[in-house]
């Protein structure tokens, strides 16, 4: 049976082919450990010991390693092929890649995205490319990076973050048998080098009042501190934990959000200008101007929607907190738009996967989704120019003396 005819059978295997181009170092570090752990199990199972094992059954012993180069579709690896004392091991590994290469990397493909189900990724291996994994060796190439995945998840914050950003976004996990929602909470920080930062990445059963507050917390014990001015939507269980948790940060409410809230105020045939008006606010070159605009508009717009108006009235400040930044800063801060590219960029992973088989899968992919996001972001130029914040806060304490 040709491969072509395989995939036309397996839609899965097609759709697993396209998220690998689109995820390549990734997927590149993980094909690398697994080809690696390929090479030792072999070795092992010719010398019939593991490395450093006591064993009567022993029938030779390791000499070091030599590099060999693979060129795969995802750049090329360097492997080290193990060496015996006796010169006895020989590897068909490299042929054999070759020969099923777009399958192995398939295989390998759905195994990271379905995050357990070693079972099932031998069967799959076995059938597209004549060569299956144990299920052994799978689970602790999961485990192994489940670790790496733990440490950028719990390392220290050792700098402030004066700019910080929540959102969640909801994944479907099978929890007991029932196909549950369990909520993603993610947290970014803009650091005073003007960098940013995926700080932490956790999954809860809702978005309720205690996992917010323990997600902060923990964040706080990891070292957290600046935190001058949160962005989020108007979650109130968002908001009760910052008043817990960060109460002399000041909350900057996502006018985006804002505006689509501002839709249930209105009748469905509504003057499109009337909206129109109110996102302009948001353009102004500081908050006088755009209370002066804002005072304009209510007066236009009172008689024909007074439910909107009086809503807006209400809570439009909470939205204008960005005018107290660097205006070259606003753009960046008066919505949540840079954690909700990365929840766009992540549901367009995980809904590959659709339902997980448990939650450890599902912050697994997630959570290396945003470890490969936050290293390429490091990579960038500084997002913000923070000298005009520092600049700003002396102004201010020199008028204020």
């Amino acid at each position: 049976c040709t491969m072509t005819t395989r995939d036309q059978r397996n839609p899965t295997v097609v759709r697993i082919e396209g998220l690998l181009t689109e995820q390549r170092d990734l997927f590149k570090d993980l094909l690398r450990e697994t080809l690696q752990e390929v090479l030792e199990g072999e070795m092992t199972e010719l010398l019939g010991a593991a490395p450093g094992e006591r064993s009567s059954a022993r029938q030779g012993y390791r000499a070091g390693y030599y590099s060999r180069g693979l060129v795969t579709r995802v750049g090329k690896l360097e492997l080290r092929v193990p060496r015996d004392r006796d010169g006895r091991f020989s590897t068909a590994l490299f042929e054999r890649y070759q020969r099923a290469e777009k399958a192995l990397v398939s295989a390998l493909a759905e195994m990271y995205v379905m995050g357990v189900s070693t079972r099932k990724v031998t069967a799959i291996t076995e059938e597209l490319c004549g060569h299956s994994f144990a299920a052994s060796t799978i689970s602790e190439i999961n485990q192994s990076l489940d670790a790496a995945l733990a440490r950028f998840a719990q390392r220290r914050l050792t700098e402030p973050y004066p700019y910080l950003i929540l959102d969640a976004r909801y994944e479907k996990v099978r929890l007991d048998g029932v196909i549950q929602s369990q909520a993603v909470l993610v947290a970014l920080g803009i650091n005073w080098d003007g960098r940013r930062e995926v700080l932490a990445v956790e999954l809860a059963n809702r978005e309720s009042g205690a996992s917010w507050k323990d997600f902060l917390a923990r964040l706080g014990e990891r070292g957290l501190s600046g935190g001058e001015v949160v962005g989020s939507d108007d979650h109130h269980c968002i908001k009760q934990a910052l008043r817990e948790i960060l109460p002399a940060a000041a909350w900057q409410r996502c006018y985006v959000h804002f505006l689509r809230n501002a839709l249930d105020h209105l009748p469905r045939k509504a003057d499109d200008d009337c909206l129109q008006e109110l996102r302009w606010l948001y353009d102004r070159r500081d908050l006088k101007e755009a209370q002066h605009d804002l005072a304009a508009w209510l007066k236009r717009w009172e008689d024909r929607y007074p439910k909107l108006t009086d809503w807006v009235e209400t809570h439009i400040g909470e939205t204008l907190t960005f005018y107290r930044l660097p205006r070259q800063h606003h753009k960046h801060l008066k919505s949540t738009n840079l954690l909700e590219r990365l929840n766009e960029e992540i549901k367009r992973r995980t809904r590959v996967v659709r339902i997980f088989p448990n939650p450890a899968s599902c912050l697994r992919l997630v959570l290396a989704l945003c470890v490969e996001t936050h290293e390429a972001w490091l990579e960038e130029n500084r997002y913000l120019n923070m000298t005009l914040l520092t600049e700003q806060k002396k102004q201010a304490l020199r008028q204020a003396a």
